[in-house]
């Protein structure tokens, strides 16, 4: 059950050759857009509300994350990262400087949002990341009535976008202003943003708790697109592929200008049994026209056209992806896989995985795929590492316990029974492992009979 065989790039040689030398050396993909810098949002400290009024901190966060993924000017940290590393105990400078380091970001966001004299009051903040350090700014403050605080925050993204004097469109303004007031409902929007904090915790509880919480969100206001698009995302987690192809289209026909449920299509559509890579394609080239610097969509759109052999194509869409987010750990990724399985590229393959997992350090495909380069090459002790460390971030990994339990077969057979009957106890309960439960029980079958019959 190789990982990087389900998804494998079908490129010939020529095309990794190409790839090396357009992708990676072409000073066009060497650097993102001349003003795109990573931006850190960190949720606003609530000073002095009441427990039901906490969550408005992360609400803020949340809103400042919807709209400026609309500027070509950010490329967002995304929120799975800040919640691993958490959140500054200290909202000092100091504090908000570090986690920005190990986040590797340019700028920061944050604030306050406190009652004052009966008043809600914003009191936004920002820090841009320097050599030596970093110096916080405070904007001006917002004040919000309780009947109107959704339409007031509406305005807080082009308040931070002008204080960095950044240009903006008029389209963009139009359409950062549209995500920052995705809801009319306060309580709507509770419900979403608590339910985007369960998910963001990686758990079988927190999933199940986010469905609860999004579907609320969609039944209080049910032209919520951010919310559906949302409920989409937790049914995927929960192995709900259909439920979750289902949410995204309907986020699709509530806003067909909304770009993430398009790459989230796509992204099912490249991963499906069947070869549906022209669906791919098509979804991903839509995220992209809607967005034109979506990074992310630009490394799918790659992936499909690679699956599909069309190689110019696919070294274009990386090169984008490059340009638009240079430090993008996908993109290293599909360089390891494309390396090693199309080319036998060992050295290259490798250090692809390493800088993807640099970039990422949790980012368990990557890993996955430098421990299945490793198995390969008969460096078992390495790639024992590499898949442990896979299952240390997420004990379940039906992938990883299975792949150990492989190696192990290899270099200690005692160990491999241990490995195997820990990957049956967690795959029976999943439909999609069947058959590879049954393969596991005849190995398991085999290892015991040799290793009493060594006795």
């Amino acid at each position: 059950m190789k990982w990087y065989e389900e998804r494998a790039c079908r490129f010939s040689a020529w095309a990794v050759g190409l790839l090396l030398g357009a992708a990676l050396l072409s000073p066009t993909a060497s650097h993102a857009s001349p003003s795109a810098r990573s931006l850190l949002i960190l949720s606003f400290q609530p000073v002095e509300l009441e427990r039901e009024e906490q969550w408005l901190g992360e609400g803020v966060a949340h809103l400042l994350s919807l709209a400026l993924a609309n500027h070509p000017a950010f490329i967002l940290v995304d929120l799975v990262a800040v919640k691993r590393w958490g959140q500054p105990e200290v909202r000092g400078e100091k504090a908000v400087v570090e986690t920005a380091r190990k986040l590797r970001a340019d700028l920061v966001f944050y604030g306050e949002i406190r009652r004052d004299s009966g008043d809600l009051r914003v009191i936004p903040r920002y820090v841009e990341l320097k050599a030596g350090g970093g110096e916080s700014r405070a904007l001006e403050s917002v004040t919000l009535s309780d009947g109107g605080i959704l339409d007031g925050l509406g305005g807080l993204p082009l308040t931070y976008v002008r204080a960095l004097r950044l240009p903006v469109s008029d389209a963009e303004a139009a359409r950062m202003e549209r995500a920052a007031t995705p809801t009319k409902s306060l309580r709507a929007f509770e419900a979403y943003v608590k339910g985007r904090g369960a998910a963001l915790l990686e758990t079988q509880a927190g999933n199940e708790a986010a469905a609860d919480l999004l579907a609320k969100a969609v039944e209080l206001d049910s032209t919520f697109v951010a919310a559906q698009y949302a409920v989409g995302l937790v049914h995927l987690a929960l192995g709900n592929r259909w439920k979750a192809a289902a949410q995204f289209r309907a986020s699709v026909q509530l806003d067909p200008a909304f770009p993430e449920p398009y790459k989230a299509l796509g992204d099912l559509f490249l991963a499906a049994p069947r070869r549906l890579f022209d669906q791919a394609v098509e979804a991903y080239q839509k995220a992209v026209e809607l967005r034109p610097f979506y990074a992310d969509a630009y490394v799918g759109l790659g992936d499909a056209r690679a699956a599909k052999g069309e190689v110019d194509e696919a070294v274009a869409s990386y090169q984008k992806a490059l340009r638009y987010n240079p430090d993008n750990p996908r993109v290293y990724m599909s360089l390891g896989k494309i390396y090693y399985s199309e080319k036998g590229l060992y050295y290259e393959s490798v250090n692809s995985y390493k800088r993807a997992l640099e970039l990422d350090p949790q980012f368990l495909e990557a890993r996955m795929g430098l421990g299945e380069v490793y198995e390969d090459k008969g460096l078992y002790e390495d790639a024992i590492r590499e898949y442990r460390k896979v299952v240390e971030v997420e004990p379940q990994h039906t992938g990883a316990l299975y792949n150990l339990a492989l190696v192990y077969e290899k270099v200690d057979p005692r160990e491999a029974i241990a490995q195997w009957e820990r990957y049956i106890q967690v795959a029976v309960p999943i439909p999609s492992e069947k058959d590879w439960v049954d393969v596991a029980r005849q190995h398991l079958k085999k290892l015991k009979t040799q290793v009493e019959g060594g006795r």
